[in-house]
């Protein structure tokens, strides 16, 4: 019999905080992964990570839940989506996203 699971992400299985402006905490449960990513103002991927994975746009494909702050996100296709805190976002891959205002934006990645 599967035992109940409680996790908090001030207690991540993993931090990283390898990528300017950005850091991301880990935490499994039940099976599943979840990481809380939290940008700083200013973050932006093609400026701070791209340099790190070498591809011309992010190849990830992400299912976010937005916490705080406010995170928008251009397709290759010239699509654009804002997201801000309550907001369930897919983004997929093929895409730039940045921080947008004056305050970090923080959410939830289901990881798949």
């Amino acid at each position: 019999m599967a035992a109940i699971e409680k996790r908090v992400f001030d207690e991540p299985d993993a931090t990283s905080d390898a990528i300017e402006r950005m850091l991301r905490e880990d935490v499994g449960i039940g099976g599943a992964q979840f990481t809380r990513v939290t940008v700083q103002p200013g973050w932006r991927w093609s400026e701070h990570v791209r340099p790190i994975v070498q591809t011309e746009s992010c190849q990830v494909d992400h299912l976010v839940y937005m916490l705080s702050g406010r995170m928008a996100a251009r397709a290759d296709s010239g699509d654009e989506v804002e997201f801000a805190a309550g907001e369930w976002g897919h983004i997929p891959p093929g895409h730039d996203g940045w921080t947008v205002g004056e305050e970090p934006a923080v959410w939830i990645e289901v990881v798949h």
